[in-house]
């Protein structure tokens, strides 16, 4: 398949490797934003593969993993009326909330919770059921935020006065900024999420990149797109260099998506946002504008944000998602957190660190 086989064959993989190799002189530790980065990098043992001293951290790039425990406790909450039915994508349905339940959980006890591919599939549920609350949980970085403000778009349109959203998007620079400013930060370079800037485009990275004096790689998902993506950062490092390079090309503008740029904009403004593990972060998300404010769940059931968190001791997925831990050193990874009984949201998402351990490493950690 064009733009994925060539960008898996072993013989470029094995001419990064070398060109890295030749180029390190010291230890340099990088983080990759994104979880489907993540999933890569383990699946194809591309950290095994770079030469010892260079370190790589996963970052708190799964935007299920990064969704407010309360956001999902507020969801179970709105779903115990038998007159609502909560939409949401597969993953969030089995991510626990600071109460240890899930959606799904309620699900087997009796509420309405569809999942959904699409916001605009939870538009037409309820163009369908006109004497339902239809409610869709949208959460996501910039890559599925225009969708959500198309859907906010289009019941406006229809005169849906039945649906509303639960909104927990989440923007990625603002996160990068905050894990830069913890005085016991490791990172020396980023590899930036290739699909977030496809829509958001690069204009707030090279702002960090000079303030933090790191360089940032946007890359792919492919091993090469990754493998050059950290050549990128090394060389940059060797030499004292903090810059934004672009190395997804193929997919990647400097403006972005200008389109759904302007689609978001209309719907939303950037507001402070909590993040699961990694508390409330400045700009770090999205709210109402004004116009579609009658969308808001919040304001439609009243709902408050705080929810009294119940501790997961065994459970070290906050530390996770900032890079101070690797899965393999919880305790409970893969005997009482698996993705069938997770214990922290990093084990359920199909881009969460920990279930790409447990899929491609589960033996190797746990021998």
């Amino acid at each position: 398949m064009r733009y994925v086989q060539e960008f898996r064959q072993a013989a470029a993989v094995q001419a990064w490797v070398e060109a890295i190799a030749q180029r390190v002189t010291r230890p340099w530790t990088l983080m990759e934003v994104c979880g489907g980065q993540t999933h890569s990098i383990v699946r194809y043992g591309l950290d095994t593969l770079l030469p010892e001293g260079v370190t790589l951290l996963h970052g708190p790039g799964c935007p299920v993993c990064v969704t407010p425990g309360s956001v999902i406790d507020q969801a179970i909450a709105i779903a115990q009326d038998p007159q609502v039915i909560i939409c949401s994508f597969g993953d969030m349905v089995r991510v626990p909330g600071e109460r240890q339940q899930s959606l799904q959980q309620a699900r087997a006890a009796g509420a309405q919770v569809q999942i959904v591919y699409s916001p605009l599939d939870a538009v037409a549920i309820a163009a369908k059921n006109p004497d339902r609350q239809v409610v869709f949980l949208a959460v996501g970085f910039e890559t599925t935020a225009p969708a959500t403000a198309l859907a906010i778009a289009q019941a406006q349109q229809q005169q849906l006065t039945n649906f509303s959203v639960l909104l927990s998007h989440v923007r990625v620079a603002p996160a990068m900024t905050q894990l830069l400013a913890d005085p016991d930060c490791r990172i020396q370079g980023f590899l930036a999420a290739g699909h977030v800037c496809t829509v958001a485009g690069l204009a707030e990275y090279p702002a960090i990149a000079n303030r933090y004096h790191v360089p940032i790689a946007i890359t792919g998902f492919e091993p090469v797109d990754i493998l050059q993506g950290i050549y990128a950062c090394l060389d940059q490092l060797e030499s004292g260099r903090s810059e934004v390079v672009n190395c997804y090309g193929r997919a990647v503008q400097e403006a972005g998506n200008l389109a759904a740029q302007q689609w978001v904009e209309r719907v939303f403004a950037i507001a402070d946002q909590d993040w699961r593990s990694l508390g409330t972060i400045p700009e770090g998300g999205l709210e109402f504008q004004p116009e579609f404010k009658s969308f808001d769940a919040h304001c439609r059931f009243a709902i408050t944000g705080a929810i009294a968190l119940t501790s997961v001791n065994d459970c070290i997925s906050g530390l996770v998602l900032q890079g101070q831990k690797q899965p393999c050193d919880c305790p409970a990874f893969g005997r009482t957190c698996t993705p069938e009984k997770p214990l922290g949201a990093p084990m359920v998402s199909s881009e969460g660190a920990c279930a790409a351990y447990y899929r491609y490493r589960r033996t190797q950690v746990m021998n």
